[in-house]
């Protein structure tokens, strides 16, 4: 399975730890590319985004919609034994469930950043409370995952994934990053393929992110992931679910920056490092 990856080096030396994005439902890395790339490697790491089987240009497009949580977690895992140097892992949403999978089997990664993540309890509590805290868009994003981008249209990512005041222009424009989604995935993360992560701290350096105004991921479950691994959440104000996206998205940049100088402690690698 050919799995894209867009990669963004420093101009010099970069720093020890690689970054490793991976992406959230009906899109794929470029999500990462109109922002985070770029910004990370101007700050001297290599910063990488993974396109899931069946999403951008990776292969498996027609076999989408009978692809499984395992096997997005096996792209993962093939595309960090690919990488020389173990990276931080940074997963958006079903990304974050993603790397948390990938958790329950492996070690030796450098750490993890859950961004609007799916919680460690699936998507019931996430689907549970829009169902009921936002009727409307719960059943026009129904819908739209039954039916794919054909259904949506700019206005209605609006509601579902940004803030108010994102202009029209950068809505028209993220529009064509999205894509269709396998329905057996959803499943995976609500009933059929439950995490088996006990509670409790990770034995690596964990960041857990959410937004004020996500739709999808509340504040309260991205305070309950944090709990669950025993660690404090960090939730920026004035921001909805497309955190990478959003016209603040430097807040949640400096941050992550912020949180790997302090917890990496990285400085430039020497020579053939």
């Amino acid at each position: 399975m050919k799995l894209d990856l867009i990669s963004r080096y420093p101009d010099a030396t970069p720093k020890p730890t690689p970054l490793l994005f991976v992406h959230g439902s009906f899109s794929d890395a470029r999500v990462w590319d109109e922002n985070f790339l770029p910004w990370f490697a101007r700050r001297g790491y290599e910063a990488h985004a993974i396109s899931l089987r069946g999403h951008g240009l990776s292969e498996g497009r027609e076999r989408l919609h009978s692809w499984r949580l395992a096997d997005y977690v096996a792209d993962l895992e093939k595309t960090v034994q690919a990488m020389p140097r173990p990276p931080v892992l940074i997963g958006h949403s079903m990304g974050g469930m993603v790397i948390q999978k990938y958790l329950e089997n492996h070690a030796g990664i450098a750490g993890v950043v859950l961004m609007a993540s799916v919680p460690p309890q699936g998507l019931t509590p996430t689907t549970f409370h829009m169902a009921m805290r936002h009727p409307f868009l719960f059943q026009q994003m129904s819908l739209f995952s039954l039916f794919g981008p054909s259904y949506g249209s700019p206005e209605m990512m609006r509601r579902l994934l940004f803030s108010k005041d994102t202009p029209a222009a950068k809505l028209q424009q993220y529009f064509g990053l999205v894509q269709a989604e396998s329905q057996i995935v959803a499943i995976d993360m609500m009933w059929l393929n439950t995490l088996r992560l006990k509670p409790g701290a990770l034995p690596i350096p964990l960041l857990v992110q959410g937004a004020q105004h996500d739709v999808f991921v509340s504040p309260a479950m991205v305070r309950e992931t944090a709990r669950f691994y025993r660690t404090e959440p960090w939730i920026f104000p004035n921001m909805a679910h497309a955190m990478m996206l959003e016209m603040n998205w430097r807040d949640v940049a400096n941050n992550l920056l912020n949180w790997l100088e302090g917890t990496m402690g990285d400085q430039p690698a020497g020579k053939g490092a």
